[in-house]
């Protein structure tokens, strides 16, 4: 039977996520893996990858919140908003008090509009803003809509500061750090980013890449376990074979639009979605089944 599951990776420094994906590749010897949630090259962290028939969830964690501690450091702007990437302005500037850091931190908490970066896989007319960028080019682009549920002072000093942020999906940290520095009067790029969780994953749990070759099997988790923010529905026997084989079917309502479907013996089926027809009923439709893998 072919390995599926899910494997929390810490990815180091210098790889990119695609480089943690091959190298899963080579290890397992299979070709469908997949990541949730791409990571810079040069941060660190939390990055899910998902084996086998697994990678037909993925999506599903893309969806999840994620948290990260972050440093910014003051003085300077480069064209990637990190500090890996050429100078395009500096200034002086003076130290921001601690007061004054606290509430610019205080007023990005909650729903806003944020301008991805130029250096980022968003695409424009097929092409990757990455791309457009290396390229020399320089595109409008249209702010996208995101939430940060807590964005806290971690430490301060002379030339930045590290927070520690939790937020939505499609947040670009780098992004953050400048607006969080343009808020203070300042220029700064973000000079240190490790992600440390998403949805679920927590970074105390990931595993080096040295960890995962030594213990690959015991690396792999239950493809659910990505799910942990979507209910679960425990379906009877008919209803468990009616959904494996694609039929609709009438439940207890849940409240929920998605829902992790189990049978009986608590056999993972896949995600369905619930319509809602009346207020105890509903239609349960099979979105995704995840038949064994072979």
């Amino acid at each position: 039977m072919m390995q599926s599951g899910l494997i929390n990776v810490l990815k180091p420094p210098g790889m990119t996520s695609h480089d943690v994906v091959a190298y899963i590749r080579r290890l397992y010897g299979l070709k469908r893996v997949g990541h949730a949630g791409t990571l810079d090259p040069a941060a660190a962290g939390v990055l899910p990858v998902f084996v086998g028939n697994a990678t037909r969830l993925v999506e599903y964690l893309a969806d999840a919140d994620k948290s990260y501690r972050a440093e910014l450091t003051f003085g300077f702007e480069t064209d990637t908003g990190d500090d890996t990437g050429q100078i395009i302005q500096s200034r002086p500037y003076n130290r921001p008090q601690l007061s004054q850091i606290e509430a610019a931190l205080a007023s990005f908490i909650g729903v806003s509009e944020q301008i991805p970066p130029m250096y980022s896989a968003v695409k424009i007319a097929g092409k990757k803003l990455y791309e457009l960028a290396r390229a020399g080019q320089v595109v409008e682009r249209k702010a996208r809509t995101i939430v940060i549920e807590k964005l806290v002072l971690v430490t301060e000093a002379e030339s930045g500061l590290v927070f520690d942020v939790k937020c939505s999906k499609g947040t670009y940290i780098r992004t953050l750090c400048a607006d969080i520095a343009r808020r203070l009067d300042c220029l700064a790029v973000m000079s240190f980013l490790v992600r440390t969780r998403v949805g679920s994953f927590c970074l105390e749990q990931s595993l080096t890449l040295e960890e995962i070759t030594a213990n690959k099997e015991q690396a792999l988790q239950a493809a659910d376990t990505a799910l942990t923010h979507i209910p679960a529905v425990i379906l009877s026997e008919q209803e468990a074979q009616a959904v494996k084989n694609g039929r609709s079917i009438c439940c207890r309502q849940s409240g929920a639009d998605l829902v992790r479907m189990y049978d009986r013996q608590q056999n993972f089926l896949g995600i369905g979605r619930e319509t809602g027809q009346s207020e105890e009923r509903t239609m349960l439709i099979p979105v995704k089944i995840l038949s064994p893998d072979r």
